[in-house]
């Protein structure tokens, strides 16, 4: 590729896998279009279950307690340094950078910080993921600043659901795999699927303005979200559901369409991957890692673990993971109930579960999981003698990122900053 290319980068609020390119029973053609172009990344983590955690994350290749995000930002918490932001590396890079729609690496009044060079705020914007991304079409179709880079928000797929249009029957709905098969919870699953379609809709409208504008093959597009589906045992949970996302990239220049990643990605990853396809030196003090070897054939894996994290969301509930292709260990760093409510999203699910009794009872410090025996992590082998070996040897992995990043909760309980809104964790609601 003679110039730098483009960057268009897609991102969704609380939408996980829930995807009809990774199976779900939610039909995303543009999404599988887009999938079929490019790469799908099937065992796509997030670096923390949390709105601003994961974004900040994703776009400074830091994890959360070395960027700082460690909550959210419109409750008070700050990135250490937001030069370290995408948007102000590219930008530095000469990129025309622009910003459309949502983002949660700062609060909204101070989106001016993030480097970019035009912005359209979130709350200029309707909520409907097609008329966001008609002004994001538009946006293309005036590209005339080459290379640019493209960041487009969208937020319909985050509770309150609001659809347009009735739902779909919930008779004939799936629940999700980790929660009961009830009328309430299939009702939820249904609006959620309702705003999944909108959110296909909007990306098939911005697939086919790069393809009338030339800009397709001389553009890298990225579709992914912050973490997993905002219903309990998901979001805010260092689960696979709560830290699983889909993850899509397509580059017809600089890669094999039709490809399918089975190989462990952390979002952390993307930013050193950019870098490296774009030719650009890679920042200092990175914990992602570049997939350019992989999807280029030159290599057949880059990791053998990812790392999640959860520090704040509503409510302080500290804890750390690590995950490799077979298991998963779960450590928490306070004593708290098996649900910490207000990091729960309000719904019909978390309603119905309440009143079934569910949430009540202890948590373990440790868990550990078979993801092979068990995807849906239920039972919890810690205390399993068979799998001694295996747990002692994920303590050490995580003891030792710990302490390779500086990570603070190794000291003890980590304080918000000054003025920071932090929810008891016994409450209830956010």
């Amino acid at each position: 590729m003679s110039s730098p290319p483009n960057i268009v980068l897609i991102h969704t609020h609380d939408t996980g896998r829930h995807l009809g390119c990774y199976g779900a029973p939610v039909p995303t053609p543009h999404l599988s279009r887009l999938a079929g172009q490019g790469a799908l990344f099937r065992r796509a983590f997030c670096a923390s279950p949390g709105c601003s955690a994961s974004r900040a994350s994703m776009l400074t290749g830091q994890m959360p307690h070395t960027n700082g995000v460690i909550g959210l930002v419109h409750r008070g918490f700050r990135m250490r340094d937001v030069k370290r932001h995408l948007s102000h590396l590219l930008r530095d890079a000469g990129y025309h950078t622009a910003l459309i729609g949502f983002q949660h690496e700062v609060p909204a009044d101070q989106v001016g910080t993030l480097g970019y060079d035009h912005i359209v705020p979130n709350g200029d914007l309707p909520r409907h993921s097609a008329e966001r991304c008609r002004i994001a079409a538009d946006y293309l179709s005036r590209a005339n600043d080459e290379p640019f880079f493209l960041n487009i928000g969208l937020v319909e797929t985050h509770r309150p659901f609001s659809p347009l249009e009735p739902p779909d029957d919930e008779r004939y709905v799936n629940p999700l795999p980790f929660l009961p098969d009830d009328p309430e919870i299939r009702r939820d699953v249904a609006e959620l699927h309702t705003a999944v379609r909108h959110v296909d809709d909007g990306v098939g409208l911005l697939l086919d303005a790069m393809d009338r504008g030339g800009l397709t093959d001389r553009s890298l597009t990225i579709f992914t979200t912050d973490h997993g589906v905002p219903f309990p045992r998901a979001k805010a949970t260092l689960f696979d559901a709560g830290i699983g996302i889909a993850f899509l990239m397509r580059a017809p220049r600089l890669f094999a369409g039709g490809q399918v990643v089975d190989a462990l990605f952390s979002q952390v990853d993307l930013l050193p991957t950019l870098f490296d396809f774009i030719g650009l030196p890679i920042p200092p003090d990175l914990h992602g890692l570049s997939f350019a070897p992989l999807l280029t054939g030159r290599a057949d894996a880059v990791r053998d673990q990812i790392i999640a994290e959860l520090t704040y969301h509503a409510a302080y509930d500290p804890a750390r993971a690590i995950r490799t292709a077979r298991h998963k260990y779960i450590r928490y760093f306070e004593d708290r109930p098996r649900w910490v409510l207000p990091n729960v999203d309000g719904g019909l699910t978390k309603t119905h579960l309440m009143d079934l009794g569910l949430p009540v009872g202890e948590r373990p410090q440790e868990m550990l999981f078979d993801l092979a025996a068990d995807p849906c992590e239920f039972e919890n082998l810690a205390d399993s003698p068979h799998d001694a070996d295996a747990l002692a040897d994920l303590r050490r992995r995580l003891d030792d990122w710990m302490e390779r990043t500086d990570d603070p909760i190794r000291h003890g309980p980590i304080l918000p900053p000054p003025g920071a809104k932090i929810t008891p964790h016994d409450a209830i609601d956010p």
